[in-house]
């Protein structure tokens, strides 16, 4: 199997097969998957679908004209970062900067000039690579490696939408190091560092389908799809015994615990939201910090009401 990344998807959105064709054999050895639409409505649809890198949109289409095809491009959150080349055969100002101030990334007038044309793509395809570096580091916890509770937003959002739509599980555990202060204190704040990355380690090295997160502090997240809560108590218990477990090289009689709360879709109100299936994991993490620590307790409906 070829460990080579896939090529960039690009889209041509114009009413003019002879452009198609153009392109075809402009853009031919570059390293790109294109595709085409001959209308607006294609090209919307087919940008949901694809989710291309660059979309080069005429500005003269039939039902709509190209910047109404951007404007619905920027609205749509699933395509709002493509980034957009406007390509036309008037080359009139106010139509750049009208193009620009909607959201395009540059504009081609035709008929296109080879050289002109490749450079200007793989500046978009640049731009788009960069943008979405920056997007992943700023998604990720510098201490632990895990993702950041800017992450866990969006996809508990994400997952959370997904469940209640198509009636599947979904789960979500919250845990916290026991007494981490008084681990700071004693140990001085590179040991409390040091547990912080181990214990992200150890809950993120279970199913492969979970997203775990850093949450804030000594505290994680951990959204567990298509899973419901009996399951979810499996995969804590194991995070809470290989926590304990871990012998910590130059604190060998340390024993670093925590606790979890775990909850599920049958754990908060039918019309909840997301925010209250947090409540509910929040609220059995406290419970089991409350009876003793190092343990795993679970949110029921009956203990978290309807905000």
């Amino acid at each position: 199997m070829s460990d080579e990344a896939p090529s960039p998807r690009l889209l041509a959105i114009d009413d003019s097969e002879l452009i198609h064709r153009l392109l075809q054999v402009r853009l031919q050895g570059e390293r790109l998957e294109l595709h085409g639409a001959l209308s607006a409505q294609e090209g919307l649809q087919k940008a949901r679908e694809l989710m291309p890198e660059v979309i080069l949109l005429d500005i003269e289409l039939d039902t709509m004209d190209g910047f109404e095809v951007l404007a619905h491009l920027k609205s749509d959150p699933k395509t709002q970062d493509i980034a957009v080349i406007f390509i036309s055969a008037v080359s009139d100002t106010m139509d750049r900067v009208r193009g620009l101030d909607l959201g395009a990334v540059d504009f081609i007038a035709k008929p296109f000039e080879v050289a002109e044309l490749k450079a200007r793509v793989r500046s978009a395809l640049r731009m788009q690579h960069l943008v979405k570096m920056l997007e992943y580091r700023a998604q990720i916890d510098s201490l632990s490696g895990l993702w950041n509770r800017r992450y866990f937003d969006q996809r508990l959002q994400q997952e959370w939408s997904e469940a209640r739509r198509h009636g599947r599980s979904l789960s979500l555990i919250m845990c916290d190091v026991d007494r981490f202060k008084r681990l700071n204190d004693q140990f001085g704040h590179p040991f409390g560092d040091q547990v912080i990355e181990r214990v992200a380690q150890i809950l993120s090295g279970g199913r492969g389908s979970d997203i775990t997160c850093r949450y804030g502090g000594e505290e994680f997240g951990v959204i567990l799809p298509s899973t419901a809560a009996d399951r979810a108590l499996e995969v804590a218990e194991r995070h809470r015994v290989a926590i304990e477990s871990h012998t910590w090289s130059g604190h060998d009689d340390v024993i670093v615990t925590s606790s979890f709360g775990v909850a599920d879709l049958t754990s908060v109100p039918a019309d909840a939201g997301m925010e209250q299936l947090v409540q509910a994991a929040d609220m059995a993490l406290y419970r089991a910090k409350q009876s003793g620590r190092n343990r795993v307790e679970l949110a029921t409906h009956k203990r978290i009401e309807a905000t």
